[in-house]
């Protein structure tokens, strides 16, 4: 087993981790991060079967550098991301039943019309603009709190509330004490909205109450299972709708290819959430003594999965670098896998296709005005900006 010392938490890897990536796949199917004292992996065949097995794999003992077992978490734990069955199992049963896809049909005309409103809006005001902020940030803002019924007033809180849980999966570097301070407002405002009586009588997160006065779930679960969208249901949709819009503008023949064929706006979400990896890496810990080729990973260690470096994986994909829509993308481990695979993945399809279906009907050709800017997340890869003109 070769071991690595490099920090893949340093801003330099995590504004551009492809080189880091590289080298990470090439070492081997796993790998010493000597810099953490973490195993590594980076191969697709590696990281999807680590996904799977959540026996060997565990959760429970957090998805972040920090160790449950050894030391308290910051905040309770999430009952779908940091725990294992059985106690993942009534969340995660409840929340799947409210976010098929069938159960969602209800939500598709309201967010199309809600899409092509702010596109419209913000053609009249110009050709040019920030997609982050006027884009990838507005639209899920509008539409995603409403539908978990939370009020308008105070949802500026929810994107740095969820940079900050991101940030903390990894060391307490610069990144994390940076929003140390204002972490605890941020927090304090979401678990608010949390309890049923700050919720909207219809909505997500009433009928989460109304599965705990059923039985399905214990009403102390209740308000932590609400909390679990509020955490990884904005910020992980955010970076993907600016991945998307990123891949677009800087391949104008896949633009076009969108443009004749709208129903390609699930592909090119998924293609994008492939290619650009908005949730680079999770952690694992293992439960005993796990062989992964000559390396044994001793019980209780922390394992590093690299979902981003999986993504674009030659092995796995051809020509990984290219962001294609005739490729099929399923497979990608953008979302993770098995039963912790993201729950709320069909919510952020259909954001992401009400989006650019708006976008496609209304715009000939979207173009970069400069390489935008970085927005750098010890897990999260993503655009603070991406100025770009949009012509009608």
């Amino acid at each position: 087993m070769l071991e690595l010392d490099v920090d893949p938490f340093d801003t330099e890897v995590l504004a551009d981790p492809l080189p880091f990536q590289a080298k990470l796949r090439d070492a081997g199917p796993v790998v010493y991060l000597s810099r953490h004292r973490v195993y590594g992996m980076g191969r697709h065949a590696e990281v999807l079967a680590a996904l799977r097995d959540w026996q060997g794999f565990e959760s429970g003992a957090g998805v972040g550098l920090a160790n449950f077992r050894t030391e308290p978490p910051w905040r309770p734990p999430s009952l779908l991301l940091e725990a294992d069955p059985p106690r993942h199992d009534a969340p995660r049963r409840v929340l799947s039943g409210l976010l098929t896809p069938r159960a969602l049909r209800g939500l598709r005309e309201d967010w199309r019309a809600a899409a092509e409103a702010l596109v419209d809006e913000l053609l009249a005001a110009g050709p040019e603009l920030d997609a982050v902020p006027a884009l990838a940030e507005a639209f899920p803002l509008r539409v995603f709190p409403d539908a978990v019924g939370i009020p308008m007033q105070g949802r500026e809180h929810l994107l740095p509330y969820g940079d900050f849980l991101f940030n903390a999966f990894g060391p307490p570097n610069e990144l994390v004490l940076a929003g140390r301070d204002a972490a605890a407002g941020h927090a304090a405002w979401v678990n608010e909205q949390c309890r049923r009586e700050a919720l909207a009588d219809t909505g997500f997160g009433a009928r989460i109450w109304a599965a705990a006065d059923r039985g399905e779930l214990t009403h102390e679960q209740a308000p932590l299972v609400v909390r679990s969208l509020l955490s990884a249901g904005v910020d992980t949709t955010v970076h993907g709708l600016a991945a998307v819009l990123h891949a677009l503008a800087s391949h104008p023949d896949q633009w076009a290819r969108l443009r004749e064929r709208p129903q390609l706006a699930r592909v090119a979400f998924d293609e994008a959430v492939r290619w650009a990896s908005p949730v680079q890496t999770f952690f694992r810990t293992a439960t005993s003594d796990i062989r992964l080729g000559d390396t044994v990973i001793p019980s209780g260690e922390k394992i590093l999965m690299f979902l981003g470096s999986a993504n674009r994986d030659p092995r796995r994909w051809a020509e990984p670098d290219r962001f294609d829509l005739s490729r099929d993308p399923s497979g990608h481990v953008g979302f993770g896998f098995g039963i912790h695979q993201c729950v709320g993945q069909h919510v952020a399809r259909l954001e992401a296709e009400s989006l650019l279906t708006a976008l496609a009907a209304r715009v000939r050709t979207i173009e970069p005005l400069g390489p935008g800017r970085r927005h750098l997340n010890n897990t999260l890869r993503g655009w603070s900006s991406l100025p770009l003109r949009l012509t009608g």
